[in-house]
């Protein structure tokens, strides 16, 4: 079976089809929350009918990085920060993949910012997971982007004299047309915020809150939370720009103080994916471009060549 013999069986799943046989127990260390995502991640595609030949996830270097050795199906082990990259050129290649790309924070927001930024601007039709710890877990516990101001670390021994970056304004900001944030202590939210965003037609950021036990003590496990789509303290419409800007600034101000606000900040349904804006000026086929490997009949075409016809 191929990436392209599975896309559209529409088959009931069991999340177990997603433990691989090779390395099926993670090694993330005991009471981690990146055991939340692949929980959640498992849970969505079973829900969504997805085979593991339907999917692609891309990930980064880091904690984070190990999500696509632990969930079954295609898989692509990037370089720090440029998971998203990959996971752009895979979709345009074979738009029919379901491609999620995944990082820390220190890969999507700090070493891979630049491609986070672009990537939300350009609405890719892919779902980028951020696990956000704010730390750098794997290289033993630096600060990161997310890191509040004054917290102390090997690469901080004196505190953070840096603000940490808003991801969800900063995602907003760019031009995202999903945005969520969900934690690892929040199981079944986290579940369903990954099905809407794999099923929403754009680029889908999930800033997902994921503890961390060993390097980041100081963050706890991100609970209580609250969910602000079903508190009648947060009532806003998070399909209006402003009003979500709003909802995000407020959710960024006092998660540092101990109030932790989750759940769907941002949806622009209407808003075309780069790969239909691409299709409307006649710069992308309508047939994947990957199936083209598959044609023993195809005339391959240079791109040399339409460079040499305008010039003759």
């Amino acid at each position: 079976m191929s990436a392209f013999s599975a896309i559209g069986e529409n088959a009931e799943r069991d999340r177990n089809e997603y433990t691989p046989g090779l390395e099926p127990q993670p090694t993330w260390c005991p009471g981690c929350g990146d055991f939340g995502v692949l929980k959640a991640l498992k849970g969505a595609a079973a829900e969504l009918g997805l085979s593991p030949e339907e999917m692609l996830v891309c990930t980064g270097i880091g904690c984070s990085g190990k999500l696509n050795s632990y969930f079954e199906s295609y898989g692509f082990h990037t370089i720090h920060g440029r998971s998203l990259p990959v996971a752009r050129a895979a979709k345009l290649a074979n738009p029919g993949l379901t491609v999620v790309a995944a990082g820390g924070d220190g890969d999507g927001y700090g070493i891979g910012g630049n491609h986070f930024t672009h990537t939300a601007r350009e609405n890719h039709d892919m779902t980028y997971i951020v696990f956000n710890n704010e730390i750098f877990g794997l290289t033993k516990g630096q600060t990161s982007p997310t890191s509040p101001k004054g917290h102390k670390s090997k690469t901080q021994p004196h505190g953070s004299a840096k603000d940490p970056i808003r991801p969800l304004s900063l995602s907003l900001t760019a031009g995202a047309s999903y945005i969520a944030r969900t934690a690892a202590v929040n199981p079944n939210q986290a579940k369903d915020i990954i099905v809407e965003a794999i099923e929403h037609d754009g680029f889908s950021h999930v800033d997902f809150l994921t503890q961390c036990p060993t390097w980041n003590k100081d963050a706890k496990q991100y609970v209580p939370y609250i969910d602000i789509n079903d508190s009648e303290d947060y009532e806003f419409d998070n399909t209006d720009r402003s009003e979500a800007s709003e909802m995000m600034h407020e959710t960024e101000n006092v998660l540092h103080e101990g109030t932790v606000l989750t759940g769907r900040y941002y949806v622009d349904e209407d808003r075309p994916s780069y790969q239909q804006e691409k299709q409307r000026i006649g710069e992308i086929p309508e047939e994947p471009l990957a199936e083209r490997y598959f044609d023993d009949d195809y005339e391959w075409e240079r791109v040399y060549d339409t460079f040499l016809d305008k010039h003759k």
